[in-house]
């Protein structure tokens, strides 16, 4: 069985997530100045080896047994999300464990716990009446599974992952055909709801990013400081960069933070528009490897679980690119595969190895058959 699934693996979609870690220790290496023991730079290689192990692990798990254990697996996300609240805070935010060897971002864990769950749920309903999904108690039960984790990362507080439960949930309803007259309330709703928020909601800070988003001159050397300097970044590159351990912006310590956020504006100030352009188009390969094995998974569960990855994967990849060149507001979501992080890649790895594990029985199947 093992031998028939590593044969059978996605290869294409293995050398994507390379390349994509390779161009990443690149740039870290560079914003540790060229050490090579460099705390981050060593570290992250120590997270993609053990990431790619856990990959590996993960593509030999039969993947419809997270269909029938996914409320074990929901509790426990659920469970740390609570948990951490109860953490001393880092940089504002009680978003992480602080272990010994790593902090730990359950939020990150929870996404893909989130993602299994939400499959299961739309897969059962749609076995015992394929309309279900647009019956009211039905879009209420996935919308409180949902609204819980949501909630619980909103009070870390971290807007940019809570956002992003939404985005996948969303594109999960859609493949699942879902009525129109819902999607259309949905959006009248948010026309109508986004300013509310905006005025009693959010918190300052939050507010003070999309002002700064919209006019960063507004507070060149505060809040739009980092916009500005990342554009910056970007633009001195131009088509094959100012060098490694040569880009102005990042080895001055104008950009923060380099190794996580702003990562793709290390890319294209010390490898240019070439590098950072081939980052943009493995990450969108990496997204239509992700529609393919949805499209060609052997059934709906894994077919809602790998549309459900594109989309969380998807998020990141426009939000994290679109905010350093100041197209997008900041988050501070990183950018899969690249930036630094423990957490992120090791929950991407796993994220993979489902991937894989759906893709090898689709292929197992064609070749049976």
């Amino acid at each position: 069985m093992i031998k028939k699934i590593l044969k059978n693996l996605d290869y294409k979609l293995i050398i994507i997530v390379l390349m994509l870690a390779t161009i990443g220790c690149v740039a870290l290496y560079s914003a540790a100045s060229g050490d090579i023991h460099g705390s981050e730079f060593s570290k992250q290689l120590i997270w993609i080896g053990l990431g790619f192990a856990i990959m590996l692990i993960t593509s030999m798990i039969n993947y419809e047994l997270y269909q029938r254990y996914w409320m074990i697996l929901y509790a426990v996300s659920i469970i740390l999300l609570i948990g951490v609240l109860f953490m001393p805070p880092i940089n504002g935010a009680t978003s992480w464990y602080n272990l010994e060897f790593m902090a730990f971002q359950p939020s990150e864990l929870a996404k893909i716990c989130v993602i299994l769950s939400l499959a299961a749920v739309i897969t059962k309903i749609k076995v015992n009446d394929e309309n279900g999904i647009n019956r009211i108690k039905n879009l209420l039960i996935i919308f409180i599974l949902v609204m819980v984790p949501v909630l619980l990362i909103v009070m870390q507080p971290d807007y940019g992952t809570a956002m992003t439960f939404i985005v996948f949930t969303l594109v999960m309803l859609f493949i699942s055909n879902i009525d129109k007259k819902y999607i259309i309330v949905t959006a009248l709703a948010t026309v109508v709801i986004l300013p509310l928020l905006y005025m009693f909601v959010l918190p300052q800070h939050a507010k003070d990013r999309i002002q700064v988003y919209l006019d960063p001159s507004i507070d060149p050397l505060g809040k739009g400081y980092n916009i500005i300097q990342s554009k910056i970044a970007i633009g001195s590159g131009q088509l094959t960069g100012m060098g490694i351990g040569e880009g102005n912006q990042t080895q001055l310590g104008y950009l923060y933070p380099k190794t996580t956020d702003f990562i793709f504006a290390v890319i294209g100030e010390e490898m240019g528009f070439i590098v950072a352009g081939l980052v943009i188009i493995l990450s969108m390969w990496l997204l239509l490897r992700c529609i393919y094995i949805s499209k060609t998974a052997k059934n709906n569960f894994g077919s809602q679980v790998a549309i459900g990855i594109m989309a969380m994967f998807m998020f990141y990849i426009i939000e994290n690119i679109g905010m350093t060149m100041g197209l997008l507001p900041i988050t501070g979501v990183p950018l899969p595969f690249v930036s630094y992080g423990g957490s992120s890649m090791i929950c991407n790895m796993i994220a993979i190895g489902i991937l894989l594990n759906i893709s090898a029985q689709r292929e197992k199947i064609v070749l049976l058959g």
